[in-house]
């Protein structure tokens, strides 16, 4: 069975940082785009960032650009989100994916 688990997440300052981590289990990602998306209250799941496995290029939302970092370790199946300079309009629920599977959704809240 195959299972994504993300902490990391919860409620910080603006300006502050948190690091989001999502392990995964059931199966080897080593291979497959990783992503993070958010969802805020009332808006549709968008896309944050995301990494490729053979040259892990990166890509990302201008609205985080130069302020939130993803890299991943394939040697223990995870990806991580390295958030700095927060904003309160970076309040949302934070998932990750790999391939077509998703975590269970982790709260970030900023208060400004």
């Amino acid at each position: 069975q195959v299972q994504l688990v993300q902490s990391g997440g919860g409620l910080e300052q603006a300006g502050g940082s948190l690091r989001l981590s999502c392990a995964a289990s059931g199966r080897s990602f080593t291979r497959d785009y990783m992503a993070w998306y958010r969802q805020a209250p009332g808006k549709e799941r968008e896309f944050v960032a995301g990494i490729t496995w053979q040259f892990y290029s990166t890509t990302y939302a201008d609205s985080v650009k130069g302020r939130f970092t993803v890299s991943r370790d394939n040697a223990k199946n995870t990806v991580y989100l390295q958030m700095n300079s927060l904003k309160p309009e970076d309040t949302a629920i934070y998932y990750c994916k790999m391939d077509r599977y998703w975590g269970q959704g982790i709260q970030v809240t900023v208060s400004s």
